[in-house]
């Protein structure tokens, strides 16, 4: 007995020190909130769930990002292995002893995981066709497609968003916030460049944000909007925003407008589309969920910009033709090849 409290008492000093370390991390919904809205919109943004209900969702499932699974695993939505699972593992006891549970590098992959567990599950897929800002259509419907056995789980939802609030981040603007620095990079002749300083997340290294670049014409000031650079994986990608060009977005990430086509599968021929993703690198092999259910709408280019998966692998995978799209409801694989 005292070998089992002196084991119990050690991992409890451990979780507290983390804690400590990083003081973030620590215990209270309104710093959970504050940490990680801007994480919640952007998600909203790509994958129409509501900001609300994401925040919620981790709230509830990490204890507001101090749970075991939380600390040492990143996972802050409380998402089993599956079989499809191929990433690291945390084995912990929940409904069962010594259940499977994913392991993420960041908070923000924990994030996006989340999104696409619910965007590749065919049990959630009513959901979607719920406005962004019903939450309360999203709670209960996760509880009725079995996200969770809590029989108070909708209600714990909503006591948290209407309690914090998190509502209101339904309405927002889904763009990256990013902030100026003192300090300029560099200056070339008509060209001011602006340092932005990083965004800080608990337990994970910082954004790596592109810099703003201002204009500085004789009529006057012209400024471009701030972005931040993101990853899916090790590939790095933007956000897409209204009125953005290849050539700005080219001279704001310091990329060679045919690297831009080439990694995105574009030609100059094709319009930017708000709110989707542009790789700033070569896309993957494979994607990490094992396939997905075609929504309507939906084409092969935009599904392998989701995914970040490489257009021509996509083909190859499930056996399709180069001017071939698939049907609403069709199952796309997206890791191994179609049998």
């Amino acid at each position: 007995m005292l070998k089992y409290f002196k084991i119990g008492l050690l991992l409890t000093i451990f979780h507290l020190s983390v804690l400590a370390g990083n003081p973030e991390l620590g215990g209270t919904a309104k710093l959970y909130v504050e940490n990680f809205k801007n994480d919640a919109i952007k998600e909203m943004g790509m994958y129409n769930i509501p900001a609300s209900i994401i925040l919620a969702q981790g709230m509830l499932e990490s204890g507001n990002g101090t749970s075991d699974l939380a600390v040492l695993a990143n996972n802050h939505f409380g998402i089993k292995c599956h079989e499809e699972w191929e990433g690291p593992t945390f084995i912990k006891n929940d409904d069962e002893k010594d259940e499977c549970f994913r392991k993420y590098p960041t908070v923000l992959d924990s994030y996006t995981d989340h999104s696409l567990f619910l965007k590749s599950r065919a049990r959630y897929s009513s959901l979607f066709e719920l406005n962004h800002t019903d939450y309360k259509g999203w709670a209960k419907g996760l509880k009725e497609a079995g996200y969770a056995t809590d029989p108070k789980y909708v209600q714990r939802l909503l006591d948290l968003i209407e309690a914090y609030e998190l509502f209101k981040y339904d309405l927002s603007n889904p763009q990256p916030e990013t902030a100026k620095s003192d300090l300029p990079k560099k200056k070339s002749k008509n060209v001011k460049v602006v340092a932005v300083k990083k965004i800080s997340r608990p337990n994970e290294p910082a954004g790596q944000p592109a810099h703003t670049i201002e204009k500085n014409p004789k009529a006057g000031i012209q400024k471009t909007e701030t972005r931040e650079i993101l990853r899916l994986g090790t590939v790095k990608y933007i956000i897409i925003k209204p009125n953005d060009t290849f050539s700005e977005i080219a001279k704001e990430t310091d990329k060679d407008l045919w690297q831009l086509y080439k990694f995105n599968d574009l030609s100059k021929d094709d319009k930017l589309i708000p709110g989707q993703k542009l790789f700033l690198q070569p896309k993957r092999r494979k994607a990490d969920l094992p396939f997905h259910i075609v929504k309507s709408g939906e084409t092969m280019k935009s599904i392998s910009q989701l995914y970040g998966i490489k257009l021509k692998l996509l083909y190859s995978k499930n056996n399709m033709k180069d001017w071939d799209e698939p049907a609403a409801g069709q199952k796309l694989y997206m890791r191994q090849n179609k049998k």
